[in-house]
């Protein structure tokens, strides 16, 4: 009961947030950008500013619900390079073995030794900051985790009969990796996949919090929290909104792979049992 009830929070936090992100236009008061008023300054929540006002007068309400858009553009997108290069580097390093798996093993200590927080502020500093800075980093930095776990799939699943069968049958070695050990390590590769785009929001908000993320003045919520830290005392709702939007996004995405591990992986289902 415990597990499903995981995989049901987290979906509907998940579900909820993309959502929110989808149907910002219609769901914000204000215009994020635009719309200042200085007459407005800090107001705090209301029947009028739900969330308050920053102190440019702007919608704090309208522009968590804009931040949505970028947190989960980069948590989406940073992953799926991640995933497509962990996934090509540890399957073929997996079954074809020799060298190419002593390169992939070096090239993934190597990226495992360096803070990957670290390393994305390199990238930064080169590419200056914006969003598409922001994917190049964040999708270059953590692919490691996936690369390990695809090259430990295919490395047991190789020697399985159906690939054995479609090497006698003439599959060659790239249609074998796609076709027949691809779809069978899918559900660890999903699990991580969903742990890392929670992994990949933190990282963007740390960022946009640095001053490396989107450019301002359009609304992140690193940036949002960036822009309040200086308020925090004196009105703590231009942080809280903001901190509560990561807060359970992330938290939606480490229950939601936290369920989907259970259900893909009966073994740990029944280690926690």
């Amino acid at each position: 009961m415990k597990l499903r009830a995981n995989l049901i929070i987290g979906g509907v936090l998940f579900a909820l947030a993309i959502l929110v992100g989808l149907l910002a236009p219609w769901l914000a008061h204000t215009d994020p950008v635009l719309d200042a008023n200085l007459m407005n300054a800090e107001e705090p929540p209301s029947w009028t500013w739900w969330f308050g006002t920053d102190d440019q007068g702007r919608d704090i309400y309208s522009r968590v619900v804009y931040g949505a858009r970028v947190s989960l553009t980069v948590g989406i997108v940073s992953q799926l390079i991640n995933s497509v290069i962990g996934v090509a580097l540890g399957l073929s390093a997996g079954y074809w073995g020799g060298w190419w798996d002593d390169v992939v093993n070096a090239l993934t200590n190597l990226m495992l030794a360096i803070p990957s927080l670290i390393f994305a502020l390199a990238i930064m500093a080169v590419l200056g900051p914006g969003l598409t800075s922001l994917l190049i980093a964040l999708g270059l930095t953590n692919w490691s985790f996936t690369c390990r776990i695809a090259r430990a799939s295919a490395l047991s699943l190789k020697s399985q009969g159906y690939v054995q069968a479609a090497t006698v049958l003439g599959y060659g070695d790239v249609r074998i990796m796609i076709t027949q050990l691809l779809p069978n390590m899918l559900g660890p590769i999903v699990v991580i996949g969903t742990l890392g785009m929670g992994s990949a929001v933190l990282s963007e908000a740390a960022l946009s919090f640095l001053g490396l993320g989107v450019r301002p003045p359009f609304p992140s919520w690193g940036s949002m929290l960036s822009d309040a830290r200086d308020q925090i005392t004196t009105a703590p709702w231009l942080s809280v909104f903001p901190g509560l939007a990561i807060f359970l996004t992330v938290l939606g995405l480490n229950l939601l792979g936290d369920g989907l591990r259970d259900i893909l992986d009966p073994q740990s289902r029944s280690r926690r049992t």
